[in-house]
C-alpha cells in the first residue's frame, strides 16, 4: 500500500477556497479520518486524492510517484490510481444478486494481472480435504434438501477456501472413509511435489496465494480474470465482511447493515491500493453504526489497507482512526492521533469540536510570575494555573507570533472570499442573553481555560457543610442519567458547567455540591489567537 503526500494543495472556485494550502502525509496502512463540520473541505480533499476532483494548485504523490502536479500538467486519472470507493449511497444493482454485485467489477477488469498456479491450488485443496476428512464428513452428512446442500456448499467454500464448482464436486463425491483418505492423501502429496518441481524447473517460484514469481517479481500479463479467480476473490471478500450466506439474495432482501457489507465487499474485490469512504455509516441506525465501526476496525487490520474516511461525526473519527485530520474553512486545524488530539488540542476550535459532551470554556484574565499564572474567572473567582511542563508565557507568545507569520505567508491566486475568522467559542449562561462585544479591547492578559467534563471533581455537601480549601460550591441545574454515566449541568453564579460522572449516581436538582478540578487536566488558551498555551493544574484559591 502507498504512502500519500499532499504538498500545498489548493482548491478554489472563484474566490471561495474549499481547501486552503493543505500539506498532509498519510502513512502506509494508516486509517485517516477527514473530520470537520459541513463545508470544511473534507470531501473535496478526498476527491482530489482519489482523482475525482482537480486541485487548483499543488502536488500529490502516491509513494514516490507523482499523480498530480499543477505546474507540470500531471493528472493521473482516478481509474489509474487503483483506489476503491464507498459512499453514503451504496448504489447496489437491484436486479443482481449479492454475488453478481461483487463480481461485476471483476468481470470487466482488464489490466496487468499476476499469473497463478491454479492446477497446484486445486490439487492441494483436494489434498487438504483428504487430510481433514473428518471435518469434511461433518459438513457432507445429512444433506437431504436443497437448503442443506446450499449450507454445506457455503461451509466447504469458507473452511477450505475453494471455488463453488469444487465444493459441488466434493458434495457429489460424498463422505470419505479413513482408509481411502489416507491412500488418496499420500498420492496427492506426491503429485503436488512433482508439480512444484516442474515449476521450479521453469525457474518459477510459488508465492503467496499461489502467485507465480520469477526472481522475486510477480509474473504479470495483460488479461481478464478467469471465472475461477473471480469466484475465489468474491468468496474471499464475502468471508471478510461475513456475508457468505447472502450470496444468492438480492439487495431488496437485505437489511441496511447487510447492504453496507455488500458495498464494502464490492469495494474490496479489485484489491485497491487505497480505500476511500465518504460517510458510509450515516444511513444506519445508532446501534448498527456502533456494530459497523467495530467491523471497519477489523476490516482495516485484516486487509492491511490504507483507508481515508470522511465524517462529520467526531465519535466515529475517535473510535476508528489511527490519525485524525481536523479541518475548518478549508484549513487544516490539527493532524494527530485521536487521544493526543483530545488531550492536547492545538486551539479553541479543536478543543470544542472533539469531545462529547463538549469541553467547558471559562474566560479568564490575569498574569504570570515565577509561580505560574494568577487568573480571575467567572468575574470574581481567583484561580492559579501551573503549566505541567513549566512552559513560560513568553515562549508561548513567540510561538503564537510564529503561527501568525506562517498564516501571513499564504499567497492566494485570488483574494480569499471565505476569510478565516477567530473561533467564537461557546460560553454557557443560566440567563441566556446576547453576548455583546467586549467594551475593552483584548490583550495578552486575556485567556480561556478549557476543562473536559470528566475532569470536574464533585462531592456531596451535607446540610450546613462548607466547601474545603481548593473547592467552590455549585448548584445542580440539570441531571441526565444514561445508566453507564450521568451528565450534570452545574450552576455557579450566572454560568453553567458540564460534568460527567461514571456510574448510576444521580443528584437531586437544586442540591449543592463541592467542585474542584482534577490535577493536570486543565488547558490554557491564548484568547486573542485561540492557540493553546499549555496544559496543567488548575487550583481554586478561594
Amino acid at each position: 500500500m502507498p504512502k500519500i503526500v499532499l504538498e500545498n494543495i489548493n482548491k478554489h472556485w472563484g474566490n471561495f477556497y474549499a481547501v486552503d494550502h493543505l500539506d498532509l502525509e498519510i502513512e502506509d496502512r494508516a486509517f485517516v479520518t477527514l473530520l470537520g463540520p459541513s463545508g470544511c473541505g473534507k470531501t473535496t480533499t478526498l476527491r482530489m486524492i482519489a482523482g475525482l476532483e482537480t486541485p487548483s494548485s499543488g502536488r500529490i504523490f502516491f509513494d514516490d510517484v507523482c499523480v498530480f502536479d499543477a505546474e507540470n500538467g500531471i493528472n493521473l486519472a482516478a481509474n489509474k490510481r487503483k483506489v476503491g470507493f464507498l459512499f453514503q449511497n451504496y448504489a447496489l444493482w437491484p436486479n443482481m444478486t449479492v454475488y453478481q454485485n461483487i463480481a461485476f467489477g471483476l468481470q470487466n477488469l482488464h489490466e496487468e494481472l499476476p499469473s497463478y498456479a491454479h492446477d497446484l491450488r486445486e490439487l492441494e485443496a483436494d489434498l487438504r480435504s483428504y487430510e481433514d476428512y473428518e471435518q469434511l464428513n461433518l459438513m457432507l452428512r445429512s444433506i437431504a434438501t436443497k437448503e442443506d446442500r446450499r449450507r454445506a456448499t457455503i461451509r466447504l467454500i469458507d473452511y477450505f477456501h475453494i471455488t463453488e464448482s469444487m465444493a459441488q464436486v466434493w458434495i457429489k463425491r460424498g463422505p470419505i472413509d479413513a482408509a481411502t483418505a489416507k491412500c488418496e492423501a499420500e498420492r496427492l502429496r506426491q503429485d503436488a511435489e512433482k508439480l512444484r518441481s516442474s515449476y521450479r524447473a521453469k525457474a518459477q517460484e510459488i508465492g503467496e496465494d499461489y502467485e507465480l514469481r520469477s526472481h522475486g517479481q510477480a509474473i504479470c500479463t495483460l488479461r481478464k480474470m478467469t471465472k475461477e479467480e473471480i469466484d475465489l476473490r468474491v468468496r474471499e471478500v464475502a468471508r471478510i465482511v461475513k456475508i457468505s450466506e447472502f450470496m444468492d439474495r438480492y439487495p431488496a432482501e437485505l437489511s441496511g447493515g447487510q447492504q453496507q457489507r455488500v458495498a464494502i465487499a464490492r469495494t474490496l474485490a479489485p484489491k485497491p491500493r487505497i480505500l476511500f469512504m465518504d460517510e458510509p455509516l450515516s444511513n444506519l441506525d445508532a446501534k448498527l453504526r456502533l456494530e459497523m465501526r467495530s467491523e471497519l476496525q477489523r476490516l482495516h487490520l485484516e486487509t492491511k489497507s490504507t483507508i481515508i474516511y470522511v465524517t462529520h461525526d467526531q465519535l466515529e473519527a475517535m473510535t476508528l482512526a489511527t490519525r485524525i485530520c481536523l479541518m475548518e474553512n478549508g484549513l487544516l486545524q490539527q493532524y494527530e492521533a485521536p487521544m493526543p488530539l483530545y488531550e492536547r488540542p492545538r486551539n479553541l476550535f479543536v478543543a470544542d469540536f472533539v469531545g462529547s459532551p463538549s469541553i467547558n470554556f471559562i474566560e479568564a484574565r490575569g498574569e504570570e510570575d515565577v509561580q505560574g499564572y494568577h487568573l480571575t474567572c467567572f468575574e470574581t473567582l481567583r484561580v492559579d494555573f501551573q503549566a505541567s511542563d513549566g512552559r513560560r508565557y513568553a515562549d508561548a507568545l513567540s510561538e503564537v507570533e510564529r503561527f501568525h507569520k506562517e498564516d501571513a505567508k499564504r499567497l492566494y491566486e485570488v483574494e480569499k472570499g471565505n476569510k478565516d475568522r477567530p473561533f467564537n467559542y461557546p460560553i454557557a449562561y443560566v440567563d441566556v442573553k446576547e453576548k455583546l462585544e467586549l467594551e475593552r479591547s483584548l490583550d495578552d492578559r486575556d485567556f480561556v481555560l478549557g476543562i473536559r467534563p470528566e475532569n470536574l471533581h464533585i462531592r456531596s455537601l451535607a446540610d450546613g457543610e462548607s466547601v474545603a480549601e481548593g473547592e467552590v460550591e455549585v448548584e445542580v441545574y440539570s441531571v441526565m442519567p444514561t445508566g453507564m454515566e450521568t451528565t450534570l449541568r452545574l450552576r455557579y453564579g450566572n454560568y453553567l458547567l458540564t460534568a460527567v460522572i461514571f456510574g448510576g449516581i444521580v443528584y437531586p436538582i437544586g442540591s449543592h455540591l463541592a467542585l474542584s478540578f482534577k490535577p493536570g487536566t486543565a488547558l490554557l488558551f491564548h484568547r486573542l489567537s485561540g492557540r493553546r498555551i499549555a496544559d496543567g493544574d488548575l487550583r481554586i484559591c478561594e
